[in-house]
């Protein structure tokens, strides 16, 4: 075994948007930072693949304007590129028919969604969602707020739809209704971006801001564990290749199970209990590249009585060559899911088929995602929400961070990602001695 072919302050493991922004904003400040990617590209879920002049993302994203998550990429230097997605052009599914969105007053007053009463309902909430003091129900699910909250059945249905869009999840009964509040508020207010390109220009730019402060970027580079030394604080890790690499510091960008397996001894830390009780999030995804949008005013499409979603993503921002459309298709998984990946993908054609007509003719290129991890842990209410969220520090194994996806009190998915980044960086570099941190 080679050991100790570099000695330094920081250790990073994993090259997602957690892991290249802590690595980042620690280097800023002088100190020696090495950072692994077992992959051979960096980016994680954030990656995009190129398919004959389509960008496609790993599943739908947009990324908040008014998160946490854009701030800390200005904070390195890194301007989004993109473009807010209209409202026009968007439906409500249910029963298998399409119904106006009811996104403002007009269209509620002529979607055929609801009748007058319902109509009633839902103003008053809308008018009202930005009031809501979404702390009073961290400890609150989905599931108990609506019923609190809204009479008409169809009205709870409809802000069950918008709650999993903004959210990601499907599991009203477990997820921490405060958490959601927060995320369709920012959504309501400032909106969401998709960007240009596709989020594979996040990653490059993290990636230049992380190189630039002077990180030392290794990809297909698989640490094999995280060394502790005889008192249990980290001193190091192990890579696949043999290498031992000293640090003082490590820091996790990866799952809580992968940080459970990482480290050695974990069984008898803080990483035993996070692992064990979070639920990750999962979502089936049909992407499809056509020639031409047959129906192009229909642009937005969501399901009521099924958890389903539908985007052009093209008609916002530059995703697809000239004359060209992209389309992304979801079906958020609820914790018990069981319907077989052929039985998901007809479900979602089907919905393809009722907002874009005649898609199949157009097809250039697809590709079916039957069961993706959109975020490493649903933010439950049994825990209070994104509140209750452990990290950055790992309490009982001095010099090891973590951060991510699941990580932090902040916001969710990116947000929470590039948050618990930035924090797990500042707990760093105020530390004395600097430790290794773990990134996600």
């Amino acid at each position: 075994m080679r050991t100790n072919e570099y000695d330094g302050d920081v250790a990073v493991i994993g090259g997602g948007v957690a892991g290249l922004a802590a690595a980042a904003f620690i280097a800023r400040s002088s100190r020696s930072v090495r950072l692994f990617e077992q992959s051979h590209a960096l980016g994680g879920r954030a990656q995009t693949k190129l398919q004959d002049g389509f960008y496609l993302n790993v599943g739908p994203h947009a990324l908040y304007r008014g998160g946490r998550g854009i701030e800390v990429l200005r904070e390195l230097g890194v301007e989004p590129r993109g473009r807010v997605p209209s409202v026009s052009g968007a439906f409500v599914v249910k029963d298998g028919v399409k119904h106006t969105f009811p996104a403002g007053a007009v269209s509620l007053l002529t979607t055929s969604l609801f009748g007058l009463s319902a109509k009633l309902e839902t103003a008053r909430l809308l008018a009202s969602i930005g009031k809501i003091d979404a702390n009073r129900f961290m400890d609150v699910s989905v599931r108990e707020w609506l019923d609190q909250t809204l009479t008409h059945r169809e009205v709870k249905d409809f802000v069950l739809a918008a709650l999993r869009v903004a959210t990601y999840t499907n599991a009203p009964d477990l997820v921490s209704a405060g958490t959601a509040i927060e995320q369709l508020q920012k959504a309501s207010e400032t909106g969401v971006l998709y960007l240009d390109g596709g989020w594979q220009t996040l990653v490059d730019g993290l990636r230049e801001a992380a190189v630039g402060a002077g990180v030392i970027i290794e990809t297909g580079a698989r640490v094999e564990a995280v060394r502790r030394n005889a008192t249990g604080a980290v001193e190091g890790v192990r890579l696949s290749d043999g290498r031992l690499v000293g640090a003082t510091t490590v820091i996790i960008a990866s799952s809580p199970s992968a940080a459970l397996r990482l480290v050695e001894d974990a069984d008898r830390t803080s990483l035993k209990q996070w692992a064990d009780q979070s639920m990750p999030v999962r979502a089936a995804c049909l992407d499809v590249g056509l020639s031409s949008l047959p129906i192009p005013k229909a642009k937005f499409a969501v399901g009521v009585d099924r958890p389903l979603y539908l985007s052009v993503h093209s008609a916002t921002a530059q995703l697809a060559p000239e004359g060209g459309a992209l389309i992304q298709t979801a079906k958020y998984l609820p914790p018990e899911h069981s319907d077989s990946a052929e039985e998901v993908e007809r479900e979602l054609e089907g919905l393809l088929d009722l907002v874009q007509s005649g898609w199949r003719d157009a097809v250039v290129y697809r590709r079916f995602l039957p069961d993706m991890i959109v975020m490493n842990a649903a933010p439950l209410a049994g825990r209070g929400g994104a509140r209750g969220r452990p990290g950055p520090a790992v309490p009982d194994v001095s010099g090891l961070f973590v951060a991510g996806d699941w990580v932090g009190s902040e916001g969710l998915l990116v947000d929470a990602s590039l948050a618990s980044a930035k924090e797990a960086a500042e707990l760093i570099l105020a530390a004395q001695p600097v430790g290794v941190a773990a990134a996600v």
